[in-house]
């Protein structure tokens, strides 16, 4: 059988992004001020977000358009394409078919350029001059130097050291798109010099430091890579087209698979079948997250803040409690605490599910998808393809669909020997 590969023309592309929080039976907790314990008003977050997403962020609309801009810019790389793992299915023997949706071809090689081309937009309009962000495993942090770089807006990343150590060509490929980056902690900010220089850095602590350097900065504003209700919106155009594509080929899948870390990825993919879900006809949907930072099959749902110094609103979501340190793992971009509050909330009323996968499986199957499927995952991705294995290897007569939410030739170091200290 030749490899079936699923596309749509450009201008089938999804001209709307789908807020599932139209369609939830019911609401959100809200985000709490941390000096009041009360809802936090939106006017407060001005100081660190435009105001065109601080309303998308509440928004109940359904479809949100896409502006004209960002589609000009998605057309570089959208539609992704729908892949069978004809090859996989084969080596494993399965009756199982697979299929997965490819975001490694954007122009930083993942899911992450979707909502940061929309977040650049979205500040360039009101005036935005400098984002300033975190990067875990350094996807974000390109994909924002990317979308800054389209845009004309500066751009500094604070990059969890850990990953800054083990990610050189991330920090190379930021700075072709004029990106600058510095390891997580730094000595740039207060909090960051309130560690020693051997800690590992944390997603927490990069994103203190970055909300500190908002607060100094003039006219600067704060990017977040996932998490958030408007992030998650951005990321939806994953599964829409998603949705579309299946359609072309009469496929309804059993299971809809994504690795998990703050559920950017997870969200963007997973949401548009929630819908379906609610009305009973919806596939299985799992979150594959690392073993070693747990957040959804470990964490506790309750209020916590999404940074390290508590300087975010406080959010109702899984949480392993902000000053967890997880783990160095090469899957940086799932080193977070915490988790969507949308994610939480559905995983809470069990209209989703999680699962955990340890380091040494997630990369013997990102080895084995690279053999027989011809793509490096991602270490983030080989987590779902880790999961998805296993599922195939029951041998059931059903159809699973995972997003392989980027490619891994920038994460090489880290398939040498994922458990060895001694890396290229």
């Amino acid at each position: 059988m030749l490899r079936e590969s699923v596309y749509l023309k450009p201008e089938e592309m999804p001209k709307s992004y789908y807020n599932v929080l139209a369609d939830l039976p019911f609401k959100l907790d809200p985000p709490l001020d941390p000096q009041t314990g009360e809802p936090i008003k939106p006017e407060k977050l001005l100081a660190i977000f435009p105001e065109p997403l601080l309303e998308q962020e509440i928004s109940e609309e359904r479809f949100i358009p896409i502006p004209e801009p960002v589609l000009k810019e998605y057309a570089v790389y959208r539609p992704s394409p729908l892949i069978r793992a004809n090859f996989l299915e084969e080596y494993l023997g399965t009756r199982t078919k697979i299929y997965y949706k490819y975001e490694g071809v954007s122009p930083t090689g993942s899911h992450k350029t979707n909502t940061a081309l929309a977040q650049a937009y979205y500040n360039k309009i009101v005036g935005t001059r400098v984002l300033v962000t975190e990067t875990g495993a350094g996807q974000w942090g390109s994909a924002l130097s990317y979308a800054g770089a389209k845009f004309g807006l500066e751009v500094k990343v604070f990059m969890v050291k850990v990953s800054y150590n083990q990610k050189p060509f991330r920090k190379i490929l930021m700075n072709i798109f004029d990106g600058n980056v510095v390891p997580s902690p730094s000595k740039l900010t207060s909090f960051g010099q309130t560690f020693n220089e051997e800690h590992p850095g944390t997603l927490g602590i990069a994103i203190s430091e970055a909300i500190e350097t908002v607060f100094k900065e003039n006219n600067a504003k704060y990017a977040l890579g996932s998490v958030l209700n408007h992030v998650l919106l951005h990321q939806t155009i994953i599964g829409l087209e998603l949705k579309e594509q299946l359609k072309k080929i009469g496929v309804v899948p059993d299971m809809v698979v994504a690795c998990h870390g703050g559920g950017s990825n997870f969200g963007g993919t997973v949401l548009p079948f929630i819908p379906d879900v609610l009305s009973g006809r919806g596939p299985n949907i799992v979150a594959v997250e690392p073993e070693s930072c747990p957040s959804l099959t470990k964490g506790e749902y309750r209020y916590d803040f999404g940074d390290t110094a508590g300087l975010t609103p406080m959010m109702k979501m899984y949480t392993l409690g902000k000053d967890f340190v997880p783990p160095s793992i090469h899957a940086g971009g799932l080193r977070y605490h915490g988790a969507s509050p949308i994610v939480s909330k559905l995983l809470h009323e069990k209209l989703i599910s999680a699962d955990t996968v340890g380091q040494d499986e997630i990369f013997e199957a990102g080895k084995l998808f690279s053999k027989v499927e011809g793509i490096v995952p991602a270490p983030e991705s080989a987590h779902a393809i880790a999961y998805v294995i296993k599922e195939a290897k029951k041998n059931e007569k059903k159809t699973i669909i995972f997003t392989l939410s980027g490619h891994g030739y920038f994460d090489l170091n880290a398939y040498v020997n994922p458990m060895s200290e001694k890396r290229i």
